[in-house]
């Protein structure tokens, strides 16, 4: 009997239909019009800036690092994921722009969401008014390096390694608890349940120390931090560095 081509390429596709039919996450465009601004709640999701949302919490759950919302807006219901934060059912929240995500899987839940938009953070107070929810008041902290003038030479404390000799041997450092001298020139606070603190000493020029803690940390204080050193380091959707210090606390 002939096969006819047509016949071994939709058998072909059925089968790869077959092997793939689990829960996945499918990215699709986001919602307005992009102007490129990166989501500090969720790295490499690109949020709009055109489109306004007005919505009322209808249901809220929580994870250790998100929140997940089933709002109202104009007569729909849908559901949101925001870094967590706390949330008053009932209550009306705006937001810009938002990524969406189809059969999105929660392990905590054991569920999967069939559409979801992924979304920055939530006010309580419309763009461009004043105050706004606690979440704005967090990012609204988020500095550029440019403001801060970056230190020349800052002198170690005891115990303490300079960025440039951690530089120089990542292989010896990692995994090993150090201590690093540092400016804060930068923070980005309370993204995925910590602050990411950026330290300059001045030996490695041009080059910040990315450290994560869950501590506050004044912007341009000078400060020694103690925590492990990491290589490679990958936390998905754009959050990937060479070398960064985890878990640190002040010393």
């Amino acid at each position: 009997m002939k096969i006819s081509g047509f016949t071994i390429v939709t058998t072909m596709l059925l089968l790869l239909a077959a092997c793939d039919s689990g829960p996945k996450v499918i990215e699709s465009e986001p919602a307005g019009n992009s102007a490129g601004a990166v989501s500090p709640g969720f790295p490499g999701v690109q949020a709009s800036v055109s489109e306004d949302h007005k919505v009322v919490v209808e249901e809220a759950l929580n994870t250790e690092k998100y929140t997940y919302l089933r709002v109202q807006e104009n007569g729909e219901s849908f559901w949101i994921a925001i870094p967590k934060t706390p949330v008053e059912i009932g209550a009306t929240y705006y937001y810009q722009g938002g990524l969406m995500k189809k059969n999105f899987a929660s392990k905590e839940y054991n569920r999967v969401f069939e559409t979801i938009y992924l979304v920055s953070g939530i006010s309580s107070q419309p763009p461009g008014a004043g105050g706004g929810s606690a979440v704005d008041q967090a990012l609204s902290q988020t500095q550029n390096p440019a403001a801060i003038e970056p230190p020349k030479d800052i002198k170690p404390a005891a115990g303490a390694v300079k960025i440039a000799d951690l530089l120089g041997n990542l292989s010896k450092y990692d995994g090993k608890v150090i201590k690093v001298t540092g400016k804060c020139v930068k923070i980005n606070p309370m993204i995925m349940g910590r602050n990411w603190v950026h330290l300059q000493d001045g030996s490695a020029k041009n080059f910040d120390l990315t450290v994560t803690t869950t501590e506050n940390i004044e912007l341009g204080s000078v400060i020694t931090m103690e925590g492990t050193i990491a290589l490679n380091k990958d936390f998905g959707a754009g959050y990937k560095y060479n070398v960064i210090m985890e878990g640190a606390t002040v010393k």
